[in-house]
């Protein structure tokens, strides 16, 4: 009974053997991870909406975005992101509130604008946002979730 167990162990072992370097293939395709998003902040103030860190016009790559604003008025205000073949609309925003706008966004010129159902003395101008060229994927950076 004991040479029985030895010949059974020692087949099992013999096919884990044979089989298990066939599991470490690379047999799917290694697809680069998206650029890292970028992180902005923004303000609705009763005479403008400011975005930042953009506010000396630099272009920031493309790529995904994540554009938090806080609405500052006394009023609520529908947030809209608008530009280049995109228009994203989040709101109404509430006095002292925020919202996010969440967004791959191509090259180009943007304008986030506040709106509002009510009407307003005069009109809040909108905060710019420059998109320049494709940023790299972000694969082969450390630290990343």
């Amino acid at each position: 009974m004991t040479r029985g167990r030895s010949v059974t162990t020692l087949f099992a072992v013999s096919a884990v053997a044979v089989i298990a370097p066939g599991c470490g293939e690379d047999d799917f395709a290694n697809k680069p991870r998206p650029a890292v998003p970028i992180e902005l902040t923004g303000v609705i103030q009763d005479d403008k909406v400011t975005i930042s860190p953009n506010g000396a016009k630099k272009k920031l790559g493309g790529g995904p975005f994540l554009i938090t604003v806080s609405n500052q008025t006394k009023d609520a205000h529908t947030l809209t992101l608008e530009g280049e073949d995109v228009r994203v609309r989040v709101g109404p925003v509430q006095p002292l509130d925020t919202a996010t706008i969440q967004k791959t966004l191509p090259p180009g010129d943007y304008e986030v604008r506040a709106g509002s159902s009510v009407a307003v003395a005069r009109e809040i101008a909108p905060g710019a946002l420059l998109v320049g060229k494709q940023r790299k994927d972000s694969s082969g950076r450390l630290l990343l979730p």
